[in-house]
């Protein structure tokens, strides 16, 4: 008889690739839980397996109102009659029907906030959904006994707001060993140019990438490299042909991870230039800047404070102080040029040992053990 407990993740994703979530369903695994990831089927969603039980529904609307509600009564009535003794809900749009259910069925929840959702960029300037949004919050965080979110700066807001006892629980890779790096001439790469990346799955918009493209006409002999997705991706790439820098500026699609750190191992300097132009994104701490760091390369960061608190702690890189495109051409040719480049590489190898998923899974571990 299988005596594992059984978690029902929800996620509001085509599950492919959330690597928190697959992380955290990992580290769910070696606590012995007996697991249902649970996220969307979307038009473009390819095959997807895992050592796990997952299940993909299809909804009938892709974005706005409608979607968030079809989405909510979906899982409502999903989770009422599914089989399972904790539910995991992956940010606050899957909070509402979890919270209802464990209510009704005397299950356990837990909460992972991905972000400072109220705070996001997709609702600035929507007052109505914002309200309902924030309605919700207000209800139910403060009944939630196990709460973890990505940073610290948000954690205080909640623990504020709600009196609630938030941990943290950041966003950071996996420690694996140092992997066979492909070479530049394997990967199309000039060899004889300095690289930088942007990299990320939500490139879009007031993240800096429109500063930064502009940025590259008062650089020489460096190729920036966009590789990732977004609703910017578009913009972006008309403004680069526009300003005619396609010689200068190179985009690749989202890849698999295993794929992507062959690129980012390879660059010389890794960018992460959200701008503090909504809360959400002012405490920000984007996955990419771990694996820039994972990777061994050093980092250009806009002066946001989860940002600055990496690399004035670990010293692996240098603070753009505003997200224009004369500061970013400034910060870049200071950063590749400047006497500590060679310890902010040595320092990011070192920050690998700390800045890691087996440190921070063991909030986890005190969380669902």
């Amino acid at each position: 008889m299988d005596t594992r407990k059984h978690i029902t993740v929800l996620v509001s994703n085509d599950l492919e690739h959330d690597q928190r979530v697959a992380k955290v369903c990992a580290t769910l695994q070696k606590l012995n839980y007996d697991i249902t990831l649970v996220g969307r089927m979307l038009p473009g969603s390819k095959p997807f397996q895992r050592n796990y039980a997952t299940y993909r529904f299809r909804l009938l609307f892709t974005k706005g109102v409608w979607f968030y509600a079809a989405l909510n009564i979906r899982l409502f009535f999903y989770l009422l009659f599914k089989r399972t003794d904790v539910i995991l809900a992956n940010d606050l749009d899957t909070l509402l029907p979890a919270f209802l259910i464990c209510k009704l069925r005397s299950k356990k929840i837990v909460y992972d906030s991905h972000e400072y959702f109220t705070e996001a960029e997709g609702l600035t300037g929507r007052s109505f959904q914002k309200k309902v949004w924030l309605k919700i919050e207000r209800w139910i965080f403060p009944k939630l006994k196990y709460v973890y979110t990505v940073n610290e700066s948000i954690a205080a807001i909640y623990r504020k707001q709600y009196l609630t006892d938030v941990k943290v629980v950041r966003n950071i890779p996996l420690l694996q060993e140092l992997y066979t790096v492909k070479t530049r001439e394997q990967l199309d790469l000039p060899p004889n140019k300095k690289i930088i990346l942007l990299q990320g799955a939500y490139i879009d918009p007031d993240r800096g990438g429109m500063e930064l493209v502009q940025a590259m006409q008062m650089l020489d002999s460096i190729l920036l490299l966009i590789i990732g997705s977004g609703r910017d991706i578009v913009n972006l790439k008309r403004l680069a042909e526009t300003m005619k820098l396609q010689e200068k500026i190179r985009f690749m699609p989202r890849m698999p991870f295993d794929q992507l750190r062959q690129y980012t191992a390879n660059a010389d300097l890794g960018l992460s230039l959200d701008k503090p132009l909504h809360l959400n994104y002012t405490y920000s701490l984007p996955n990419k800047l771990f694996d820039y760091i994972h990777a061994g390369i050093p980092v250009l960061v806009s002066n946001l404070p989860e940002l600055s608190r990496i690399v004035n702690e670990y010293h692996v890189g240098a603070i753009c102080k505003e997200v224009t495109p004369t500061a970013i051409a400034t910060a870049i040719n200071e950063a590749l040029n400047s006497p500590s480049y060679p310890h902010w590489k040595t320092n990011a190898i070192v920050a690998r040992n700390t800045l890691n998923w087996q440190h921070e899974e063991k909030v986890l571990k005190d969380i669902y053990g």
